[in-house]
């Protein structure tokens, strides 16, 4: 995996950087604001670029979305401090695959960016229930989703292939913020599987995103189907 990092802090960036090296990560190049982020994305091709949101002269939001309008194939992830609502839904909307906080450990940002590698968007825990919750809010007002642009696949997709029980028992807690491996723990099955799950519930739905996989969850009265 390649990775470009994009973050205003020397430091972090220096200890990002020897973090992911160690873990046998390539880290092909930094960025100190978004428009170093969007020439180095240009230039390197990487495949995943970790995000600040909070950057001079470019914000990390602004260069998401430039490089995903210029390179659809390279996947960016939030990498930040903020945990503001308008933040988190303008990071999805502008492409980011993924929200991370600071606050993440070592060796939950390799597994993180991991998952990104199997294409499975890492989310900070909490972050996807937000993303519902608002979500569920556009999905009850065509003016609201016209506002917000949220791109949402039609409702009748929803009724061509239900879910299974232990779908949509899985869907619940991820909809819930919750990771695969605590999704897991709380129905009784390994993360591979709980992967397996998601990638069916994904093909079903008839969704290529995380950001459409929770519009379609809000649709669906799910609270019953969450494990005790």
């Amino acid at each position: 995996m390649r990775v470009l990092l994009a973050d205003d802090h020397s430091l972090l960036l220096e200890g990002l950087q020897n973090l992911l090296e160690g873990k046998g990560i390539e880290v092909v190049g930094t960025a100190r604001d978004g428009l170093e982020a969007v020439e180095a994305a240009r230039e390197l091709k990487p495949d995943v670029v970790l995000m600040d949101v909070r950057m001079p002269n470019c914000d990390g939001i602004r260069a998401t979305r430039l490089i995903k309008a210029e390179m659809l194939e390279v996947k960016v992830v939030m990498l930040t401090t903020s945990t503001e609502e308008e933040d988190l839904f303008e990071a999805v909307k502008s492409g980011a695959i993924g929200y991370l906080l600071k606050s993440i450990s070592g060796a939950s940002l390799v597994e993180a960016l991991n998952d990104v590698q199997d294409d499975i968007p890492p989310f900070a825990p909490g972050l996807a229930a937000r993303l519902l919750s608002e979500f569920a809010r556009v999905a009850e007002s065509p003016v609201a989703e016209a506002v917000h642009g949220v791109v949402q696949p039609p409702a009748s997709t929803i009724a061509l292939e239900p879910l299974t029980q232990r779908q949509s028992e899985v869907l619940a807690l991820v909809a819930q913020g919750l990771p695969y491996k605590q999704v897991g723990a709380r129905v009784s099955l390994a993360t591979c599987t709980v992967k397996y799950h998601m990638a069916e519930i994904m093909q079903k739905l008839h969704v290529q995103n995380r950001a459409q996989l929770l519009a379609v969850a809000a649709r669906m009265n799910l609270q019953n189907e969450v494990p005790d």
